[in-house]
Formats: structure tokens, C-alpha cells, sequence
């Protein structure tokens, strides 16, 4: 029998609250366990369980030398968005590891920064049901002009606790 998760316990009576406070509670909880989330101010902007919305507002902390949100924002924008849902949809009793990453930038970013990642149905099977395995993670990165500066793919593994 799988262990109940305390992400996903959390994320879940956070929704049961009006958006705007559900959202803030859940990016609170996120900032506080990733510490590098915290020190960013990466914000979550909507969720369903099974996908996530990161954002991150082009200010000066996570900027580069040329005004843009600087490449490691945005690897940091993919890896929390991809592990946010992997981290809810895995049982309790298992621990999410990221595996890999390859990221390709394919155009200078323009303003803020948006990163939206989800699991299938088939995913989220596999990690209910195998100790340990791996899946890649869908997740699109676009910039205030909705163009994507940047492809990413992200492969989360997880393994029992």
C-alpha cells in the first residue's frame, strides 16, 4: 500500500481555498522546502494536481548581464515546474530524483519568464505502482512575448525512500 504524500495532503486542502490564497499558500510551502525557489521568488500561478504554472518576474536578482532573466532562471523555472508535479503525483513512501536534463536556448528571452509542466495518466501510474523507474517530463518555457527561449527536457526518476 502507497504512504500518503505530504505535498500533494498540503496542495490539496490549499485548493479547497479561494485561488488567490490556494496559490499563495502552495508557492509559500514550495519557497520554504527549495530553498533556491525561496531566494528567486519563482511563484506558482495555477495547478490542478496533475500540471503546474511557474513564473518568474524579470527583476534584478535573477537577471543577467544584458537585463534578460538569466539561463539558469529558467533551467531553475523547468527543473521546479517538472519536479512540482512528479513530487505531488509520487506516493509518500518514494523520493523524486532529478536524472537528466537537456536544455537547448534557441532565442534571447524578453521579459518575464513562464514555465508549465504536467504528467499523464500513464505517468503517474507508473509511479504509483513501480519502487523505482524513470519518466520524461513535459514542460514548455515561454516569455512574456510567448515565444520559447528555451527547450527543456527533464527526465525525474524516483526511488523508494
Amino acid at each position: 500500500m502507497n504512504k500518503p504524500n505530504p505535498l500533494r495532503k498540503f496542495a490539496e486542502k490549499a485548493l479547497t481555498y479561494p485561488d488567490w490564497l490556494a496559490l499563495k499558500l502552495i508557492t509559500w510551502m514550495f519557497r520554504y522546502k527549495v530553498k533556491l525557489v525561496g531566494t528567486t521568488k519563482l511563484s506558482i500561478t495555477q495547478t490542478d494536481l496533475k500540471s503546474v504554472t511557474f513564473y518568474s518576474k524579470n527583476r534584478t536578482r535573477v537577471q543577467n548581464h544584458i537585463g534578460q532573466v538569466h539561463a539558469a532562471t529558467m533551467a531553475l523555472l523547468a527543473e521546479s515546474a517538472t519536479g512540482f508535479v512528479v513530487g505531488l503525483n509520487l506516493p509518500g513512501g518514494k523520493l523524486p530524483l532529478i536524472k537528466s536534463m537537456e536544455l537547448k536556448y534557441v532565442r534571447r528571452s524578453k521579459g518575464h519568464m513562464k514555465a508549465v509542466a504536467w504528467v499523464t495518466d500513464e505517468q503517474i501510474e507508473l509511479m504509483k505502482t513501480q519502487d523505482k523507474g524513470d519518466v520524461l517530463v513535459a514542460v514548455t518555457i515561454t516569455d512574456e512575448t510567448g515565444e520559447e527561449p528555451m527547450i527543456a527536457e527533464m527526465n525525474w526518476a524516483w526511488i523508494t525512500k
